[in-house]
């Protein structure tokens, strides 16, 4: 996400990060660059102006004139402009209501709502420790019935069933009974969608709204329509009194322009991020995060989250005890390695969070092959045990029956063994107490307070 965006403006404020001394003309020429950046990631235009002339009257006053770091106080300006643009905070879902707290979705059809009810569920259910029930009042799509009942499932929530000649009020009216008695913390109520907005679709879900009066009414839009997003979810914001927006296919819109837009075109803030189609790729938004990664400065904080709650703690410490006493790191430690990163969303989830990310190559993170990874463990898979204990030993008749095994080539074993030599060095020094010296070598590119 914000592919292009952080790297024409990375490109503008690495420009300034030396110089001296701001003068009014090249303070014109940086946020002319500025604004052709944000319109060419699809940031509605009313949004673009109002942001330039935030920045401009900043700029040309005191605060950079006086800095002894110009370059870098015209940075911070426009780091602190953007998290005001979309919102200061993360605005979490304000569920302290008498029980059940009632979540409605809504938005248009293939927007994502269906799959988002269940990300939400599996959020609520492991982030925040709530029993969560789910309810599709969809009744023109019956497919939406069975696939909310099928991720449901899959994500461990309690499935009220519902039919598609029901009416949806009373689908409603009887899930909020039901999940009552049932003492649920949390009811998601999914919702139909249309192709477009029309009289119809907006009477049903006011309809809906008056029945449940939900603690969060969250509009659900696919952030790679762009401008179009926000001005649906004004339309929306029209007809119901919005709580927040979900703003879903994030990892697949690489302008973020509906990221930058739509707080300031709905009122309403943007309360999530859908960042990919399994169950747990749903983010908070934290859009001083979501600015520093647009500047290309990372977002260690997100990073670190993910590490804490996605990495096997057990594993990590077994891993560590067995370094400090001196015994090697296996291809067996390596291939869980391997598996803790595919837990992570991957490479490229990983290089979008790193700081330096935005001075990459033109479609760097797009051309990152996850595929790899697997690859890679399946070369380790076709080893004995004896091979992933010993890597030492493995020959060239040994290479050859591992790459036939896996379906790959002696070229590809090599490559592994050669990575994984590297990888055991680097793990020789954090069990001789170099993980500090290696993160103190990073120091300079986290943001402050992290080096």
């Amino acid at each position: 996400m914000f592919d292009g965006l952080t790297r024409r403006l990375g490109d503008t404020v690495r420009k300034l990060r030396g110089v001296g001394r701001l003068t009014d003309d090249n303070i014109r020429d940086t946020l002319r660059e500025v604004r052709m950046a944000l319109l060419e990631a699809d940031v509605a235009v009313p949004v673009v102006k109002d942001f330039i002339d935030h920045v401009r009257s900043r700029a040309l006053g005191e605060e950079v004139h006086r800095s002894l770091t110009p370059g870098q106080a015209f940075i911070k300006i426009v780091h602190e402009e953007l998290v005001h643009l979309m919102g200061e905070a993360n605005d979490a879902l304000r569920l302290n209501t008498a029980p059940p707290a009632v979540v409605l979705m809504a938005g248009l059809q293939g927007s994502g709502k269906t799959t988002t009810a269940a990300k939400l569920a599996r959020y609520l259910k492991e982030r925040e420790r709530r029993s969560v029930m789910l309810v599709s009042a969809d009744v023109y799509r019956p497919a939406a019935i069975d696939q909310l009942a099928t991720l449901a499932r899959q994500v461990g929530a309690d499935f009220i069933p519902s039919d598609a000649g029901e009416q949806p009020a009373a689908i409603a009216a009887r899930a909020l009974k039901e999940a009552r008695v049932r003492h649920a913390d949390v009811l998601i109520v999914d919702t139909a969608g249309r192709l477009h907005i029309d009289q119809e679709m907006m009477d049903e879900i006011r309809d809906l709204h008056r029945v449940l009066a939900p603690a969060e009414t969250l509009f659900v839009v696919d952030a790679m329509t762009g401008q179009d997003a926000a001005n649906t979810a004004r339309a929306f914001g029209e007809a119901l009194p919005l709580t927040g927006v979900v703003l879903t296919k994030a990892d697949g819109d690489a302008r973020g322009g509906a990221a930058l837009s739509v707080r300031q075109v709905t009122g309403a803030p943007v309360k999530f991020l859908g960042t990919g189609e399994k169950t747990d790729a749903l983010e908070p938004f934290h859009p001083d995060r979501i600015a520093s990664r647009i500047l290309g400065m990372g977002d260690v904080l997100s990073l670190v989250e993910e590490v804490t709650r996605k990495v096997d703690t057990a594993e990590a410490e077994a891993l560590a005890r067995k370094l400090k006493k001196g015994k090697g790191f296996d291809l067996e430690d390596f291939r869980a390695q391997l598996r803790q990163m595919q837990n992570m969303g991957g490479l490229a989830a990983l290089l979008d969070k790193l700081p330096g990310a935005g001075v990459l190559p033109p479609g760097a993170a797009a051309r990152v092959d996850d595929g790899q990874l697997r690859r890679l463990e399946a070369i380790i898979n076709s080893m004995t045990p004896q091979e992933r204990r010993r890597p030492d030993i493995i020959k060239g008749s040994r290479k050859r029956r591992i790459a036939a095994g896996s379906g790959t080539q002696v070229q590809d074993v090599n490559r592994l063994l050669k990575q994984f030599t590297q990888m055991q060095k680097m793990m020789k020094k954090m069990g001789k107490g170099g993980m500090k010296n290696m993160l103190r070598g990073l120091g300079g590119r986290l943001p402050p307070g992290l080096g």
